[in-house]
């Protein structure tokens, strides 16, 4: 059977003596195994950077900026390849896995500006004789832990920053799907990184402590549930390092009795259940303002839904594929259990879907439930399937609170045709990123991505300046240079001993 290696300074990791399983979603069977490291294999990765980080460092950043023109190309050249690498893991159609990949290439492109964004700033005569002047200097090894969901886009949303600042980066990606992180690993190599620069190790939370706790690593980042997060910025804090860690969400799209239903629909049933629903900045809630909204959407919701196909991964005509492991989609089919039995009511259930052929495949149908209340659990937990719960509001001032309100902060949108409305609605929710007619408000690569309340823990968000700030230190230096005569009478000379 395959085995997927742990990748450390241009190669393997060695023997691994603990495997664990890597699953095809879309017929239930094993495809691969992965090895999942150990102290001694972080160990031999952090070795492998401190020796390679210094000359990375000290390589002008338009030199780094080109092995990042060099990997975007690669991977350009290759997106089929490595789409189908990713769809084979996660089960993902492969046009979402082009998209992951691609939504990751867009941070490597900002990352090729790196020489302008590390420009420091300075000032002339801050006083008599006094120049002041600051520089942005990396952080030395950083480490990322990256979720199943996007291991494309979000090791790229990470590592791109990390070494184009010149850090060195140890990522641990899920190992619910790990062979696109090691790929890219290779293409960072061929493009010219130097080998210990970007390294892949593999494992559980043996591996994430390790992590954590190596005094070497200077800073972690980290995207997951937000349990997790919060443990991860817990220990990662404690252990003096610097840490930002993104957490789980519940996205509300409010809906106004002016919106435009046709296109909502259209947004609601990509948002809430493309890629099966695994997206933290997925829509599956949307909340129609006034009952009169609720019923005109839902007479369009439901034939849009039963028209959705669910199939396999490599399915061009297939709008979804299968969750990515039997357990989570027992735990999306309890959910859908436990709002029915908390006064919810089904209007189309995706439980019990299974494809001809693929009986033993991870598959969830589209699921729309009507009624759900702020009061019930499944509302305040992240479901992460392809659900849509609709939870209807008397007014906008209503449909404003429910967002504001629930414990995750990481994206909302709203859909009207009231520029009052929405301007209104943008400045006032407590929500970290907002969409106006925009159903995943997720930035472009030039801003940043972060939420708030138990959607994100720490202070910089990833990518954009956010990102540059988290891997670089800032170091300022205020110089005097004492004043001499042209013929050196007066001249400073530097002291010396005897």
């Amino acid at each position: 059977m395959r085995q997927i290696d742990h990748f450390i300074s241009g190669g393997s990791g060695g023997a691994a003596t603990r495997l664990g399983d890597v699953f095809d979603p879309n017929n239930g069977s094993v495809q691969a195994q992965v090895a999942l490291g150990d102290q001694a294999v972080l160990d031999r990765a952090v070795a492998a950077a401190q020796n390679a980080q210094p000359a990375w460092a000290a390589t002008n950043p338009q030199r780094r900026a080109r092995v990042m023109f060099n990997f975007k190309a690669l991977v350009e050249s290759r997106m089929d390849e490595l789409a189908h690498v990713l769809s084979a893991e996660h089960g993902k159609v492969i046009a979402d896995s082009k998209g992951d990949i691609q939504r990751g290439l867009e941070v490597v492109e900002f990352c090729c500006g790196i020489p302008h964004v590390l420009k420091g700033e300075y000032t002339q005569g801050a006083g008599p004789g006094i120049d002041v002047y600051s520089m942005r200097q990396p952080i030395g090894i950083g480490a990322g832990i990256t979720p199943f969901n996007f291991p494309g886009m979000i090791p790229l949303w990470m590592g791109a920053v990390a070494t184009s600042v010149g850090n060195a980066f140890i990522l641990k990606p899920s190992e619910r799907d790990p062979s696109l992180p090691v790929r890219l690993a290779e293409l960072f190599l061929e493009a010219g990184m130097p080998a210990g620069i970007f390294q892949v190790v593999h494992g559980d939370k043996a591996m994430v402590d390790a992590i954590l706790d190596h005094p070497a690593i200077g800073a972690v980042s980290f995207v997951g549930s937000s349990d997790i997060a919060h443990y991860v910025y817990n220990r990662g804090v404690a252990a003096g390092k610097r840490v930002q860690a993104m957490g789980g969400a519940k996205n509300h799209g409010i809906v106004m009795p002016d919106a435009d239903l046709d296109q909502v629909v259209n947004d609601l049933c990509g948002a809430a259940f493309g890629s099966a629903g695994e997206r933290c900045m997925a829509l599956p809630v949307v909340v129609p303002v006034g009952d009169d909204t609720a019923e005109r959407l839902k007479a369009k919701l439901i034939p849009a839904i039963h028209a959705l196909k669910v199939g396999v991964s490599t399915d061009t005509s297939a709008h979804y594929g299968p969750v990515v492991t039997q357990a989570h989609k027992e735990k999306i089919e309890d959910w859908i259990a436990r709002c029915i039995e908390e006064g919810g009511e089904m209007i189309v259930d995706g439980r019990g879907f299974t494809l001809q052929g693929h009986e033993k495949g991870f598959f969830v149908g589209p699921t729309l439930i009507d009624h759900v209340t702020a009061e019930m659990d499944s509302y305040h937990n992240e479901i992460f399937g392809p659900v849509l719960q609709m939870v209807r509001a008397k007014d906008f001032e209503e449909a404003l609170s429910l967002p504001s309100k629930h414990q995750y902060g990481n994206g909302v949108a709203i859909f009207t045709r009231n520029g009052h409305a929405a301007r209104e609605f943008a400045a006032r929710v407590n929500v970290g990123m907002v969409g106006i007619n925009v159903p995943i408000p997720v930035p472009v690569a030039y801003h940043s991505f972060g939420g708030w309340k138990r959607s994100g823990f720490g202070d910089t968000n990833q990518h954009g300046m956010e990102g540059i700030k988290f891997w670089t230190k800032v170091k300022t230096v205020t110089a005097r240079w004492p004043d001499g005569s042209p013929d050196g009478t007066n001249a400073f000379v530097i002291p010396t001993m005897g």
